[in-house]
């Protein structure tokens, strides 16, 4: 008797009389009859001889019967797809489409390949191929491991959080680069009109307070650099890498700003070097004043001419000094300081010794007026005072080592 009305209830099923939730999970799973099963708002199980089965969706589009495929059982449970068919029926009854709703959606990129499409779109506006590919491996780092493979339009604050939290109070800076970076992929995908929020921008309450005290870069005293550059001087390293560690200090430059200095920038005859817009910070040319000492290190450059136009070529021709390189050099003769910390030592030593005016020392070291109005009226480059300054220091410089002990 129980096998003849099981009989009679998937035949009705077949039959199509019961208009909705006619199916039920137990009767999915265990089906294997070929066929089609009908649950309601025109979805329907469809058993293949092979013994697959798929949810299938019959409706009308724009006055127009089709079928639309809504994924196999082993993928889409009955109430899923339940939901997906009642939804795609709103949305025909609207007069909308669901299969370019559909096409929509599948055409969201992920965030991994969203951010590879910004990356390819930002990265020729990048002031160097350094900080192009920090924009990419600190997302591949941390961020794709948990979001790489959501969509951008699914992302939520709670994803955002989990990429942050564990690096937000252990590696602070990165942990705000990562965040700025989520953010830079998510205003992109706001623009494609994938999603309406940014919730990398909208979590700053749900983290805890970072320490904002600012980590400067390591530097030495000005009575001390003399001692340095005259260890540098003793050293071993290649010429080229002691020539433009002594330049930088001696000009208070930044260490891209010298090592990629070209012979093309420097007039020797009014003892000017004129760095290009496109390697300063400000993106502004800058000219510096250039001391005896300093004219002395691009003379003896000129013996290091490989024919790259490099002021100070590494070993390999055409090819730059690294960063590295001048770091490595420092730290080797026992000097616990960064590259960069020889401008603080400038700094102090005319903040300290001289009565050089604030605003001459800043233009040296190429800081940009932040207050507008200020800035809007300073368009003189102080550069005569700043000529007397520099030869100021590097007489400084030039004095304190003969006061140095050397030893053996």
């Amino acid at each position: 008797m129980a096998d003849a009305t099981s009989a009679i209830n998937e035949q009705r099923l077949k039959s199509g009389k019961h208009p909705e939730k006619a199916l039920s999970a137990a009767f999915v799973r265990t089906v294997s009859e070929p066929g089609k099963y009908n649950d309601g708002h025109g979805l329907f199980l469809r058993v293949d001889k092979s013994g697959a089965k798929r949810w299938v969706q019959r409706i009308v589009i724009k006055g127009k019967r089709t079928e639309l495929g809504l994924g196999p059982l082993s993928l889409v449970p009955l109430a899923e797809a339940r939901e997906v068919a009642l939804e795609n029926r709103k949305i025909a009854r609207s007069g909308g489409d669901p299969l370019r709703a559909k096409r929509e959606t599948q055409s969201v990129l992920t965030f991994e390949e969203a951010t590879c499409k910004v990356h390819e779109i930002h990265e020729p506006s990048w002031r160097n191929k350094k900080h192009a590919a920090q924009f990419l491996s600190t997302l591949q780092t941390y961020a794709f491991p948990r979001i790489g493979r959501i969509r951008v339009s699914e992302i939520s604050t709670a994803d955002v959080l989990a990429v942050l939290q564990p690096i937000w109070l252990e590696k602070p800076e990165t942990a705000r680069r990562v965040r700025q970076r989520i953010g830079t992929v998510l205003k992109w995908a706001i623009a494609q009109g994938w999603r309406q929020d940014n919730p990398a921008q909208n979590i700053g309450s749900a983290l805890p307070r970072q320490d904002k005290t600012q980590a400067h870069r390591k530097s030495i005293h000005y009575n001390d650099v003399s001692g340095f550059l005259e260890a540098v001087k003793s050293s071993g390293a290649l010429m080229s890498t002691k020539l433009a560690l002594e330049l930088i200090v001696l000009t208070a430059t930044r260490s891209g700003e010298a090592r990629l200095a070209k012979w093309d920038e420097i007039d020797m005859e009014n003892a000017v070097w004129t760095i290009p817009a496109d390697r300063m910070k400000a993106k502004k040319e800058h000219r510096v004043p250039l001391s005896p000492r300093a004219l002395e290190i691009f003379e003896q450059a000129k013996q290091l001419d490989d024919g790259s136009g490099l002021v100070f070529p590494a070993t390999k021709v055409g090819r730059p000094l690294s960063d590295n390189t001048l770091s490595k050099l420092t730290r080797e003769l026992g000097y616990d300081a960064h590259v960069h910390g020889f401008r603080t030592s400038f700094k102090t030593w005319a903040q300290e010794r001289t009565n050089i005016p604030r605003e001459v020392s800043e233009t040296a070291l190429a800081h940009t007026i932040r207050d507008k109005a200020e800035a809007a009226y300073a368009r003189s480059d102080l550069f005569e005072k700043r000529r007397k300054m520099m030869h100021g220091w590097a007489a400084f410089l030039c004095e304190s080592a003969s006061k140095v002990t050397r030893i053996g």
